[in-house]
């Protein structure tokens, strides 16, 4: 299988490069790695290269970073700047969960959803803890489930894939919604000698009830969570 691997935490990110060594050590896979050059969490379906180009430098012979979002990194990928059409485009292995709301801002679900709205399967994938990351079970666990994952993915969407940090790996997979879930955000301001203010936002979740079914409910069950998500309304 042709894999573009990027993400929205940076080239540096241990899950990335956890993911890229262990896709490359099974011989059926060829994997290309285009990602930001720094981290870029938080930045949702941000695209620069329409206002201004993006910057590549190259690694490795199967390595670049990029100047731009995660969106541009898929975007120059698939444009020209791979030697192949990917058959998948994975974005991860994020550092935290990407559940429910959190898909909004999430620049690991924005590259993936580039990807699949120039029609190619994308997989966004995350680990559901931000302490004593257990990425080499995650990698391993994506590395043997990906052609069952692929074979799920929808046109006009992208997986979105959460998995328990758990040493042991998974109970399992199941397929589930976003949850809706609500923050306690919290706006602390400083002010400098020169008079201008200086705005942080604090995240926190609310307590509101884990809803079965739901991308959260399958994670605290130790089970792998997989969303479909689509680029359109679904319905009507």
């Amino acid at each position: 299988m042709k894999i573009l691997l990027t993400n929205d935490d940076g080239i540096q990110s241990e899950g990335l490069q956890k993911l890229a060594e262990v896709l490359r050590s099974r011989p059926e896979h060829r994997v290309h790695v285009i990602a930001p050059d720094s981290n870029r969490s938080g930045i949702s379906h941000a695209v620069s290269v329409l206002s201004a180009p993006v910057q590549l430098k190259k690694l490795t012979k199967d390595t670049w970073t990029c100047s731009g979002y995660p969106a541009d990194c898929v975007i120059v990928a698939i444009l020209g700047e791979l030697p192949f059409k990917p058959d998948l485009v994975i974005s991860g292995i994020n550092e935290g969960e990407n559940m429910g709301t959190d898909i909004i801002y999430s620049g690991t679900a924005a590259a993936a959803r580039q990807a699949s709205l120039a029609g190619i399967p994308a997989i966004a994938l995350s680990l559901a803890s931000f302490d004593n990351l257990c990425y080499d079970m995650a990698a391993s666990w994506i590395a043997d489930h990906l052609e069952e994952l692929a074979a799920h993915w929808e046109e006009d969407a992208f997986l979105n894939v959460n998995i328990p940090n758990n040493p042991q790996g998974p109970d399992g997979m199941v397929f589930t919604e976003p949850a809706h879930k609500k923050y306690s955000d919290v706006l602390k301001v400083m002010t400098v000698p020169d008079g201008s203010r200086w705005c942080f936002l604090t995240l926190e979740e609310s307590d509101d009830p884990i809803v079965a079914g739901t991308d959260c409910d399958a994670v605290s069950r130790n089970l792998v969570s997989v969303s479909s998500v689509y680029n359109q309304p679904v319905g009507k």
